[in-house]
């Protein structure tokens, strides 16, 4: 099997694993939502052994997955992924951080929901929400190529496109998340962290 790549992951993982070093710092257990091809599972356990980083994704993209943490010699800390599709079985068992990075704006709004609503049933008390990607502001673009990559996406699927910071905040809200920090980060994307407040 050919292993899947990610170019966007590779640019990234860098400056990403800058913030999980402090947003991590005192954590045990993270649940990674959306792994995608792997990169970044690899890449944050091999940088960060004191945590369990468990990767998740739809059952197509767990052999890719495999693939990049059989590679990165890293198993003591990666269980096997886990199948999570939103729209099917999710996982068990609770976590005190939970990551996920460019995942909402590929989802459809009423599966953000969803996602949000099953939340609480993985996270420990004060567990970490860490989501990463492009946002918009009071409904409007951070930048003109966040506006054309909104495009692309809606062509693709129209029920996809960059979430609206301020709805996606309401949803942690309304399942007791408590917003800890929205940080700028490279290329027009935020790291935004949230706590759960029991």
């Amino acid at each position: 099997m050919h292993k899947p790549f990610s170019p966007a992951c590779e640019r990234n993982q860098d400056v990403i694993l800058g913030l999980l070093r402090e947003q991590f710092a005192d954590r045990t257990r993270v649940l990674e939502i959306g792994s995608g091809t792997g990169q970044h599972a690899a890449h944050f356990a091999l940088a960060l052994p004191h945590l369990v980083w468990q990767a998740s994704d739809v059952p197509s993209r767990l052999p890719g997955i495999r693939q990049w943490l059989a590679e990165a010699h890293q198993r003591s800390n990666t269980p096997p992924p886990l199948p999570f599709d939103i729209n099917g079985a999710a996982p068990t068992g609770r976590y005190d951080a939970i990551f996920s990075a460019n995942t909402l704006h590929i989802m459809g709004w009423s599966e953000v929901q969803r996602l949000f609503a099953l939340l609480p049933a993985l996270m420990s008390a004060q567990a970490l929400l860490t989501i990463y990607g492009p946002f918009n502001y009071r409904g409007a673009f951070t930048s003109a190529s966040n506006a054309a990559f909104d495009a692309s996406l809606r062509a693709e699927h129209p029920q996809r496109g960059i979430r609206d910071f301020e709805a996606v905040n309401a949803l942690a809200r309304s399942v007791d998340l408590r917003l800890v920090e929205d940080r700028a980060m490279p290329a027009n994307n935020r790291c935004i962290t949230w706590r759960r407040s029991c």
